[in-house]
């Protein structure tokens, strides 16, 4: 019964953050006629603002996100076209993201540095967890190397979750809530939303840092047997 009990609070924790962020977006999606603009023309606003003139604004089918490589804030159609309000506060956030790479700013940095490391490393990660039973059979000495390079890979990316975090609360309150308080764009009952809309922005990753923990977990588990 424990067992279970634990199953079910590991799953909550994993899975109600991804659940609220989208419940909280959907609720501040609909259309706003009173709104000058789009999630689009909100971005392209802030980088003039800003003087930010070489990342474009585009839109993905892939998640709303900077791409630091294309200099480039990138939204979902739905943000990228609708006058809404997550549209354009999640547009604010994501220009928040464009300020931290155009600074320079050490975490910003850091986390594009982890992240590259990180898909390097989990292409082979695989290849080792695999090989690591007929090693031991083969070379036991030589598997336990394997099992230390998956693990190494599992805590990069715990790290590049972890580095994230900050990241992304900065991106939302360090960034967009100055922006969008100072230029006054929003009634102080959508600057109340607004906050609620930043947070589940920041709060995006949480879950995939508490998974990656958690996995991390069950392999120290599992090799200290």
């Amino acid at each position: 019964m424990l067992y279970l009990v634990l199953i079910a609070i590991v799953m909550a924790i994993m899975y109600l953050p991804g659940l609220w962020v989208k419940s909280v977006l959907k609720k501040h999606s609909q259309e706003r006629s009173d709104f000058p603009g789009n999630g689009a023309d909100m971005a392209r606003h802030l980088l003039r603002k800003l003087n930010i003139d070489d990342v474009k604004v585009e839109v993905t089918e892939h998640g709303d996100h900077y791409d630091p490589q294309d200099r480039a804030v990138r939204l979902t159609q739905d943000k990228f076209e609708g006058r809404t309000l997550t549209g354009v506060v999640v547009a604010a956030h994501e220009v928040g993201h464009a300020i931290q790479h155009h600074s320079k700013e050490s975490m910003f940095t850091l986390r594009g540095g982890l992240a590259r490391l990180s898909w390097i490393v989990s292409k082979a990660a695989p290849i080792f967890l695999a090989a690591t039973p007929l090693l031991i059979w083969i070379n036991p000495a030589l598997s336990r190397w394997t099992l230390i390079a998956a693990v190494g890979s599992m805590l990069i990316g715990v790290l590049v979750n972890l580095v994230t975090l900050p990241v992304e609360w900065d991106a939302s309150f360090g960034k967009a809530l100055p922006m969008l308080e100072e230029g006054q764009y929003l009634s102080s009952a959508d600057m109340a939303s607004a906050r609620h809309i930043l947070t589940a922005a920041a709060m995006t990753y949480v879950a995939g840092s508490l998974a990656s923990l958690l996995n991390l977990g069950v392999l120290a588990r599992i090799l200290r047997r």
